[in-house]
């Protein structure tokens, strides 16, 4: 995720011949493509190219006609997306009815930190429109009476939103490919457990049945694959031994809060490389990722294997 590169993000039906089309174009008007990335999922094709336009032939408003073209003649979707089309980034929030993450998130933004915009909230519930109505924020419900999103018009609402990050605050549905392939590498979630460990639905009452000593909350890039897109950060609290499923959201929603901020914090601020399913930092940057260092410092360093085994023997034998 070079944030110097153009990103261009086709999506639409699967067909033979649809990469050739589209970077046989690219050649043609001297664009270089750096990274290239396909799936298909649910007979659902996407391919996300990171292009460098930097030396093109022609401005970005013909690439963009060029590109429209060529997918409305092949019946397909294309987001073209240049590093410096604003300043000031647009995030869309997306949540169900519960309030802490989206009101850590408004006073994240209220302290400066970070620098972007939440442009709109929606919701598959109307709970938290007064949450949206106190900050001025665009407000849309679009669940149906039982929560079931209507997912064509939350993609409409992005798009007229022209949303550069899309924030899953506790919004308690999948997003089908259609959605995630739009925004591949552009939409985080909170999940309250440490992935990979109780993915899906009630992780806190999986960890308390499970019995565990310690339990926590990820915030991590969202994939098509339920709950394991690259962990962007994580935190830990204990379980007492007479703890609740109530207890355990109690300990975990300020978490959940402050794992979520740190995460979307780094995106916007290009901190984050993603390489082989795991984040990096880039450059060296410092954050927040997991335990803090005081922590750290308690963890024993005594006993560990030796390094070199002793002569005669390999590392990793034993005598049974």
């Amino acid at each position: 995720m070079n944030p110097r590169l153009t990103e261009i993000t086709v999506i639409g039906d699967d067909d033979t011949g649809l990469i050739a089309r589209v970077t046989s174009l690219l050649f043609e008007r001297g664009i270089n493509i750096e990274d290239l990335d396909q799936a298909v999922r649910q007979d659902l094709f996407r391919m996300t190219m990171r292009v460098d336009t930097s030396e093109m032939d022609g401005s970005k408003d013909d690439l963009r006609r060029a590109l429209d073209d060529l997918c409305e003649e092949l019946g397909m979707d294309v987001q073209v997306r240049f590093p410096a089309d604003r300043e000031t980034r647009q995030v869309a929030v997306l949540a169900t009815k519960e309030s802490h993450c989206l009101d850590a998130l408004f006073d994240a933004w209220e302290t400066g930190d970070p620098d972007a915009e939440i442009g709109v909230v929606v919701a598959n519930h109307d709970d938290l429109a007064s949450i949206a109505e106190a900050h001025d924020v665009p407000f849309y419900d679009v669940g149906d009476a039982g929560g079931v999103p209507d997912e064509e018009w939350l993609l409409d609402i992005l798009a007229d939103h022209d949303v550069d990050l899309v924030v899953l605050a506790r919004y308690m549905r999948i997003l089908s490919p259609n959605v995630v392939f739009r925004y591949e590498s552009r939409i985080i979630n909170i999940h309250p457990s440490l992935l990979p460990a109780f993915p899906g639905a009630e992780p806190y009452r999986q960890a308390l049945d499970a019995g565990v000593r310690i339990a926590g909350v990820t915030a991590h890039y969202v994939t098509t694959d339920l709950d394991q897109g690259p962990i962007i950060a994580q935190r830990a609290f204990n379980v007492p031994d007479d703890a609740t499923v109530e207890d355990l959201e109690r300990r975990g929603q300020p978490l959940e809060a402050e794992a979520l901020i740190e995460a979307v914090r780094l995106h916007l601020e290009d901190d984050l490389v993603v390489g082989r399913g795991r984040t990096h930092l880039r450059n060296g940057e410092k954050a927040d990722l997991g335990l803090p260092g005081e922590i750290e410092r308690l963890n024993p360093d005594q006993p560990v294997d030796d390094a070199t085994p002793p002569a005669g023997e390999s590392a990793g034998t034993s005598d049974d």
